[in-house]
């Protein structure tokens, strides 16, 4: 007497919780920071603005943000199918095409809930969007060379929903020059911590052609980019705060620059294992940074002038 045994049948339609994976609300944190910080630096009554700020926080975070992660899981599939084969699109979990038509709806969902930020803050989602789009999809697919698709993903993450923040909170209009100088150096420095991210996926990325830094200057060369792009960041960022009268936000800031210092030491002895962890106890001191440079900032008489 045989006995059949059934076969396991691929879901038709993608389980909620593996699209919420797709979605990795883990990554919204950075965005939504940013554009936080964005608010504190143009000094306006935030109780004032407490509806744009949230919607600006959701924006950021749960819509662009979650839109650029489904965009690039559904390009890195293969990637994915050797680094993290149990990610939602390799495993099948979310079969078919589900995660194209999931990126786009999201990217749709993200300009479409932009429209009460005003033509500026539409603008600029609608540049977030571009770029994360020209960041996982060929033929430009920017993350294939580790320089370029970094540098989008910092100007994004960082600078760009830092400008908006502080663009919306003053009336839909272009910062100041010292809160576009702050964005800029942040975005700048989030390009090293975007390399360290790279650490894990270095097999996969050299299988497949993806040239990350590790994978173009070996674990040794990567770290000590991703370490010097970032101490520098912060040492132009103290230097500015200096030139703007506001020495003590700039000593604030150089104890933390000096913490991540002594555990970038550790990291450079052994890049490849404690990457993550320097991302995981590092990086929160250097966001920290960018705060405590918000506060500063937003009483400069540029930006004082402007409201």
């Amino acid at each position: 007497m045989s006995v059949s045994i059934p076969l396991r049948v691929a879901p038709r339609r993608p389980d909620p919780k593996a699209v919420l994976t797709l979605l990795k609300p883990v990554t919204w944190f950075p965005p939504m920071w940013a554009f936080t910080c964005g608010a504190i630096s143009a000094g306006v009554a935030i109780s004032d603005r407490l509806p744009l700020l949230a919607l600006g926080i959701c924006i950021t975070g749960p819509l662009v943000c979650a839109s650029s992660q489904a965009v690039n899981d559904w390009f890195d599939r293969d990637v994915d199918a050797i680094n993290e084969p149990n990610r939602p699109i390799p495993s099948g979990r979310i079969p078919g095409r589900w995660g194209l038509g999931l990126a786009i709806f999201w990217t749709l969902l993200s300009l479409v809930a932009a429209l009460p930020l005003g033509v500026f803050g539409v603008s600029a989602v609608a540049l977030a969007l571009v770029f994360s789009w020209a960041y996982s999809a060929p033929p430009i697919r920017l993350k294939q060379n580790g320089w370029l698709g970094n540098a989008a993903v910092g100007f994004t993450y960082e600078g760009l929903a830092w400008v908006v923040g502080a663009g919306v909170m003053l009336g839909d209009r272009i910062p100041p020059m010292p809160i576009l100088l702050l964005a800029v150096v942040y975005s700048i420095g989030a390009h090293g911590i975007m390399t360290l991210n790279d650490f894990k996926a270095i097999e996969g990325d050299r299988r497949m052609n993806v040239r990350s830094l590790p994978v173009l200057l070996g674990a040794q060369g990567a770290a000590r980019v991703a370490a010097g792009v970032m101490i520098v960041a912060q040492l132009v960022a103290i230097a500015l705060l200096l030139s703007w009268a506001k020495p003590w936000h700039a000593i604030a800031i150089g104890v933390l620059t000096i913490v991540q210092a002594a555990m970038m030491s550790r990291f450079l002895r052994s890049p490849i294992e404690r990457a993550l962890w320097l991302s995981a106890a590092g990086v929160p001191f250097y966001v920290s940074g960018m705060m405590i440079a918000a506060f500063a900032v937003r009483a400069t008489p540029m930006v004082e002038a402007l409201r």
